[in-house]
Order: C-alpha cells, then sequence, then structure tokens
C-alpha cells in the first residue's frame, strides 16, 4: 500500500520511492486530459454493465437448468461450463481468432460457404461489442452459474414440496421460489461486481482483439486499462501508471459502497453490511 505515493510523485529508480520528488495530481492529468479520455471511459463502463447482466442473467438461467437435471448429468455439464473459466486469454485469442482468421477462420468458410463475403474482423471496430460480449458469457458464466447453482441446492426441499402440492409450475416454481430465495446471493455478487465497473478486463480487451496489432479495432475495444498499458509501454512512467490505478480502484469503492448503500434501503437482507 506503501507504493500508492508513487501516484502523487515523479518515480526515478535511483531515487526510490520516498526519495523522488512530489508532483501533486500531475500524475492524474496523463488520463484526463487525453483526447481518448471520454471514449475510453464510456467503452470501460458499458462493456462491464454488458458483462455483469448477460452473465447473471443467463448463470441464473442455467443454475435453475442444472437443479432440473439428475445428479451425475449434472457433473458432466458443471465440467462443460466451468472449463473455459480455467483457460487463460491467450489461449481464448488463439481459439477466437480460430474462427475469426480471414483466411481459414470457420465463420468465414461458413459465411463463404452460403454465399456471403468474408470479413476481415480484426480491421472492423463494428462487431467487436458482439464478439466481445459473447467471449466474455461463454468465459465467465461457468463460474457464476456454479455459484447460483450451490446456492440453490442449499434451498430446502421443503419450498419445494409446498409449491407442487399447491399446483405450481416449473417456471412459477422458478420464479417464485428460487429466485426469490436466493437474492441475497444474487445481489452480493452484483454488489462486489459493480466494483469493477470502471476497471474492465484487460486480458479480454487486449489479446482477444489483438490488441497489440489491430488498431482499426480501438473505437469500440479499447478501455482504460488498455490504453494505459499501451500509453506507458512507450512513456515507461511508473507514476502515471500508479494514478489510474489508484482512480479505478477510488471509483471502484465508492461504487461498491453506493451500491450496498441503495440495496439496504432496498431490503437490508440483501446488502453485504
Amino acid at each position: 500500500m506503501i507504493g500508492i505515493i508513487m501516484a502523487f510523485k515523479n518515480f526515478h529508480y535511483d531515487k526510490g520511492i520516498f526519495g523522488s520528488e512530489w508532483t501533486g495530481f500531475k500524475n492524474f492529468e496523463f488520463f484526463f486530459v487525453s483526447e481518448y479520455a471520454f471514449r475510453i471511459t464510456r467503452n470501460t463502463v458499458l462493456y462491464e454493465i454488458g458483462y455483469i447482466f448477460f452473465t447473471t442473467v443467463f448463470a441464473l438461467l442455467f443454475a435453475v437448468l442444472l437443479n432440473e437435471i439428475s445428479r451425475k448429468a449434472v457433473k458432466v455439464y458443471q465440467t462443460a461450463l466451468f472449463l473455459p473459466h480455467f483457460l487463460s486469454w491467450v489461449v481464448v485469442y488463439y481459439i477466437v481468432f480460430t474462427l475469426l482468421d480471414i483466411n481459414n477462420g470457420i465463420l468465414n468458410k461458413l459465411l463463404i460457404a452460403v454465399g456471403l463475403e468474408s470479413h476481415d474482423w480484426y480491421m472492423e471496430s463494428g462487431p467487436w461489442p458482439y464478439i466481445l460480449n459473447v467471449v466474455a458469457l461463454w468465459k465467465r458464466i461457468g463460474f457464476s452459474a456454479l455459484v447460483y447453482y450451490a446456492g440453490i441446492i442449499a434451498i430446502s426441499p421443503d419450498y419445494y414440496e409446498a409449491a407442487k402440492i399447491d399446483g405450481a409450475t416449473r417456471f412459477q416454481i422458478a420464479r417464485k421460489v428460487t429466485i426469490p430465495m436466493i437474492m441475497p446471493l444474487i445481489m452480493i455478487l452484483l454488489i462486489l461486481a459493480i466494483g469493477g465497473l470502471i476497471s474492465g478486463d484487460f486480458g479480454l480487451h487486449y489479446f482477444v482483439p489483438n490488441g497489440a496489432l489491430a488498431g482499426m479495432t480501438y473505437p469500440t475495444t479499447d478501455i482504460i486499462d488498455t490504453y494505459v498499458y499501451r500509453a506507458l509501454t512507450k512513456i515507461g512512467d511508473v507514476g502515471m501508471a500508479t494514478a489510474v490505478g489508484l482512480f479505478q480502484s477510488v471509483v471502484g469503492l465508492i461504487l461498491v459502497l453506493c451500491a450496498n448503500l441503495w440495496v439496504r434501503k432496498i431490503n437490508p437482507d440483501n446488502s453485504l453490511w
């Protein structure tokens, strides 16, 4: 935590953290005065909102469906869903590249087979919001679904038996029993996810769109982390990197506190504290 003070210093390796001179908030100007500040902030927030929404909705759906099948079959589906969680973004990039490559990509071959033109996806910015949301969902859904499923199997069977006696359908049971019973878990995960709203996912946005080379996709794939990474690999200013990281952490903390306060006002039982 002592290293945070580098955000307010002109850091030099030979002088060390405490020996470097203070610069106030000058390191923060690197980000806020950038002509791309609005664009990358907008991209970061909108992407994270999309990731949180789609992951929550589909993870809940899969968790409810897992609860409807036999325990033996659940193990198979759990493994299939959870496997992408362990893959690094570099591996995911190669999988996506296999689909999108202009010459040998599977998707382009399918387009040609049905009489359509192939696309150089890494030179087009338009499709990437859809591509990144699909990739993020594929990688994240397994972990979230298993967390929700763990919460579902902890629900007392008495609630389900009572609902069946009252003539409730499976859909009604899921809507009136399952979802309300795990609502505290849902809200806690959402509050924690909101804390990362301004941080973004560097691995996803740097590797999957081939961020090191494909500059044409920056308008729709660039986020705070990738922009700062590219800038600082050229400048090499540790103080600026620390400043941006501190800014993201402070904003994340404020978002978590605000989200928790809002949830606590609606239903204290669903809040973190």
